[in-house]
């Protein structure tokens, strides 16, 4: 589809408000790839017409950086003017010293993008700017704005107590893919059902999303922008863990596992083949780039040993899960059985992964609307040897706890469901320490059976309670109520 820049709008107000301030500005923003750093910056300019000067570093030598730097200070601002193609600013002091004379007496935006390219071949530019800044640009009517893509370097090199340039940024985006509640304004001729399918596949990634042709199904989507050998996605793994590492065999093989099932370091182990003494430097890296999480039981307090690692970015995990070891079959071109496989196995991987993150949002959301007789200072899951919570919320101070679970079935779910939950799996996952308070929530893709609502009924009318334990109500919920909830709490 044709894009049309959507959202932001909170963002796009911080840059105004940096823009119009009286005094000079630093600002970092810093993202997974893909997530719209360079259309934000874009449209901002776009938008406001500011004296803006934009310019993108790239993967190359230092010298040639230089000297692209140096060429777009030199045509700022005037047209029509030539200068050799080898022209360049001796040093980056230089050409910073050439920024400060143009802003010194009128606003000027200076927007460098990937900057970590630039801190990959010229580490020594941190130190640079932090000088400068401190001797020269915070003297002039600058506002300067460094993005990156690479998460772990720009924390290091901005947000670290130890870095160079830590404390003078006076601002900071990190900016997030969408979340689901977005995607009703974005797609608004699909159902909630096939938005949640399209959130499963491609998350709140804008660049993902362009992808999609709204006329065509959700099937005819994958079909045609997914299942082909030629198709950019298929590159795309390497292509965000190269933003991170030089070899990545041995993480693309820890990705596999977890897509497929293996969720501790025993199981990840075994699948991906990796001794487990090497996993902890793997792990640490791909949790430092945003694409894997060690979850623990929300319900334990301090140190857990029951954590398990989960890929945190959609399209990874669907990658992982229905495309890799498919390659050979879609360069022969059998697109129909690779589609008909996905379609088989696809409620339940919708049902294990995204629909639960969903519910869980929902909760958090909910608790922050006041749309809950509590509010949980933390969401997640939980488990323990005999049971296994999908969605869970506790707020320990208060002793307020929600369990919930979730079912992306075709038929409704009835009162079996939550009555399991009650009185089959609460006991094992209630902390024991202390007097609580439970609420207990059902969210189901297509609703509750005249059983279920009764039911419901039944806990609210009359509490049930346990040793250490007392119900203060349950509450069911269908997609229709969790996508309208969602759209209507998320800007």
């Amino acid at each position: 589809m044709e894009f049309q820049f959507y959202g932001r709008q909170s963002e796009l107000e911080v840059l105004d408000e940096l823009w119009a301030s009286s005094k000079p500005e630093f600002l970092i923003l810093y993202g997974r790839r893909r997530v719209g750093k360079t259309a934000l910056l874009a449209e901002w300019i776009r938008r406001t017409g500011n004296r803006a000067l934009y310019w993108v570093a790239s993967s190359t030598s230092a010298a040639a950086q230089l000297r692209s730097f140096s060429q777009a200070i030199y045509g700022f601002g005037t047209t029509g003017v030539s200068f050799p193609e080898t022209f360049t600013y001796a040093s980056w002091e230089q050409a910073f010293q050439q920024i400060a004379e143009l802003a010194k007496d009128k606003r000027l935006a200076l927007f460098i993008d990937e900057f970590t390219y630039l801190l990959e071949v010229s580490p020594e530019i941190a130190g640079i700017l932090q000088n400068l800044w401190d001797h020269v640009l915070k003297k002039t009517n600058l506002f300067l704005c460094l993005s990156g893509s690479h998460l772990g370097m720009m924390k290091r090199e901005f947000l670290s107590y130890q870095a160079p340039l830590y404390g003078r940024a006076s601002a900071q985006i990190h900016l997030r893919p969408f979340y689901f509640g977005v995607t009703r304004g974005f797609f608004p001729k699909y159902s909630p059902v096939d938005r949640v399918a399209l959130y499963s596949i491609f998350g709140g990634v804008p660049a993902y999303w362009e992808q999609v042709d709204p006329t065509k199904s959700v099937s005819q989507n994958i079909k045609l922008h997914l299942l082909t050998s030629t198709n950019l996605l298929q590159s795309e793994p390497r292509l965000l863990l190269q933003d991170f590492i030089s070899d990545p065999h041995n993480y693309l093989a820890i990705l596999g596992a977890i897509a497929n099932g293996a969720h501790t370091p025993k199981e990840i182990s075994g699948v991906a083949g990796l001794p487990n003494v090497h996993l902890p430097k793997y792990f640490g890296i791909l949790i430092e780039s945003g694409f894997i999480e060690r979850r623990v039981p929300v319900t334990e307090s301090g140190p857990s040993r029951a954590g398990r690692y989960h890929i945190t970015d959609p399209y990874l995990r669907f990658y992982f899960r229905f495309l890799a070891d498919r390659q050979d079959q879609l360069a022969l071109g059998a697109r129909e059985t690779a589609l008909a496989e996905i379609t088989r196995h696809m409620i339940d991987f919708i049902g294990k992964y995204t629909w639960e993150e969903l519910c869980r949002e929902w909760l958090l959301r909910a608790g922050v609307q006041g749309a809950l007789p509590m509010m949980p200072d933390h969401v997640g899951s939980t488990w323990s040897a005999k049971a296994q919570v999908d969605v869970v919320g506790i707020n320990r101070m208060e002793k307020t706890l929600v369990l919930g679970e979730c079912k992306w079935t075709l038929s409704e779910n009835d009162r079996k469901v939550m009555a399991e939950l009650i009185t089959e799996k609460a006991a094992h996952i209630i902390p024991a320490e202390g007097k609580w308070k439970v609420m207990f929530m059902g969210f189901s893709r297509s609703g509750w059976t005249s059983g279920a609502l009764e039911y419901q009924e039944e806990i609210n009318r009359h509490p049930v309670q346990g040793e250490n334990w007392v119900s203060t109500g349950m509450r069911l919920v269908t997609l229709e109520e969790l996508d309208e909830d969602l759209a209507q709490w998320t800007k």
